[in-house]
């Protein structure tokens, strides 16, 4: 059996991040300010201006990504770092790190992957735009993408456009979208999404019609939601979350068109999604080459728990539950690695397109006690029994899939600022309100990761 499920060697095996949970460097070489440089600290979570200063220590962190047979890093492009008002001249500077960056992982024989947006608006922006409810915010941001394209499409062969973009489809869109003045209606939420894939589908049409060495594609956050019963209702819900925030997306990036069921809603409760001439046939330039995910969790959704007025896309802050059969992280996240098996098999055999997915990992609480390695269990028997899903996925059911990231493997601040939730196997040595040494410290997790890519993951 182990001879039948030995890995392509053309696999990747990687780490991802972003520019805000990463570099620092928030004010010097012409960074423009974001939306979350002006953040504060609060008692549970760290200010934004340090992360964990990769903006100096990039060879060391990737020293440690190559001694781990790591042969991918996926990482995003600071909007206002390359522009630093979001609309304007282009800060050399900002491109000239990026140069280093990128040109320091083929060095070390790891492929890069860029994605253009992960939830940083150009402070400018947010303040006078309001973000990406304006189309305005969407020329500027195509034009900044196509710049980055311009500049690295002979070094950088994968691409992305926004971080987890179903999150545009739920109310966490008014916290990741530069969104800074409105009533949170249901219709600006429509909005801002319908003008965020008007972007990454012109991006998509730049990139095949210029670039054919290159590979685009969507990605979302996938928390896959399981009726919380076999109560008809319940399982009702659970597919109308699944067809709005997930195969809503995956449609549009691989058929370059929304989801009928999707479409009725909007008509039938008169949306105003800021629809206009032309749009359509700019979505059906949508071809995407590959599809990428994060992937965490699972949920269940009570459909009990329902207003009779809730929109599917507000459904999961009602009825979402956690699942009972599961054990949990010390964030309530559900443990479900036959889930990420069942993600990755749906999503080919509904598409027949590559799967992707590029986070995956655990949020765990760890102390370093200044001498020896944290003994960091809980988080190898998640990777080990994720990774052992995804080949099932791949050699039991047919899937074909690109590679394998993880999200923050040298320790970063969680999407929140909470540097306490930790995802790496390498810790960094800082807590949320003292920056101590910054020291790189790997933890048990790396030599087994190290172990594992050091035979292509053949051997789990």
């Amino acid at each position: 059996m182990a001879a039948t499920r030995k890995m392509p060697q053309t696999f990747f095996w990687g780490n991802s991040v972003s520019s805000m949970q990463t570099e620092g460097a928030w004010n010097i070489d012409g960074k423009g300010p974001s939306v979350y440089d002006v953040r504060p600290a609060t008692a549970t979570s760290s200010d934004w201006h340090d992360a964990i200063d990769e903006y100096h220590r990039y060879d060391e962190d990737l020293d440690l990504m190559q001694a781990m047979h790591m042969n991918m890093y996926r990482i995003q492009v600071s909007w206002s770092r390359v522009i630093p008002d979001g609309d304007g001249a282009v800060n050399a500077q900002g491109l000239a790190f990026y140069d280093r960056l990128v040109d320091a992982m083929l060095k070390r024989g790891i492929t890069p992957m860029i994605c253009l947006y992960h939830f940083d608006m150009p402070l400018a922006l947010a303040q006078n735009e309001n973000g990406f409810m304006s189309r305005h915010t969407v020329e500027a941001f195509v034009r900044f993408g196509k710049l980055v394209i311009d500049h690295f499409a002979d070094r950088v062969p994968y691409w992305i456009t926004f971080n987890e973009h179903n999150l545009y489809f739920t109310d966490e869109v008014f916290n990741i979208s530069g969104y800074e003045t409105g009533e949170k209606s249901l219709n600006d939420l429509y909005t801002i999404f319908h003008h965020t894939m008007l972007a990454h589908a012109q991006l998509d049409a730049y990139v095949h019609a210029n670039y054919a060495q290159l590979k685009i594609g969507g990605m979302v956050a996938a928390t896959p939601v399981y009726p919380a019963t076999s109560k008809p209702n319940d399982v009702l819900a659970a597919q109308q979350l699944d067809q709005f925030l997930y195969q809503n997306l995956n449609e549009a990036f691989v058929q370059g068109h929304y989801d009928h069921q999707v479409l009725t809603y909007v008509a039938q409760h008169g949306i105003d999604y800021d629809h206009q001439a032309g749009d359509d046939e700019i979505l059906a330039q949508m071809h995407a080459d590959f599809l990428a995910f994060s992937y965490y969790q699972t949920l269940t959704i009570n459909a009990d728990k329902l207003p009779a007025n809730a929109a599917p896309n507000d459904y999961l802050n009602y009825g979402g539950e956690a699942n009972r059969y599961l054990a949990t992280s010390e964030w309530g996240w559900g443990i479900d690695s036959i889930g990420f098996r069942r993600l990755i098999t749906d999503l080919y055999n509904r598409y027949q397109v590559p799967v992707f997915p590029i986070e995956n990992g655990i949020g765990c609480r760890e102390q370093w006690d200044g001498e020896h390695p944290i003994q960091d269990d809980l988080r190898i028997k998640y990777h080990a029994d994720h990774i052992k899903a995804m080949k099932d996925a791949m050699f039991i059911d047919g899937a074909k899939v690109l590679g394998y990231l993880g999200w923050g493997l040298i320790d970063i601040p969680s999407s929140h600022a909470d540097v306490e939730k930790r995802y790496g196997v390498v810790y960094v040595n800082r807590s949320n309100h003292d920056l101590k040494d910054l020291r790189r410290v790997p933890k048990q997790s790396f030599y087994w990761l190290k172990a594992v890519l050091a035979k292509n993951g053949d051997e789990l």
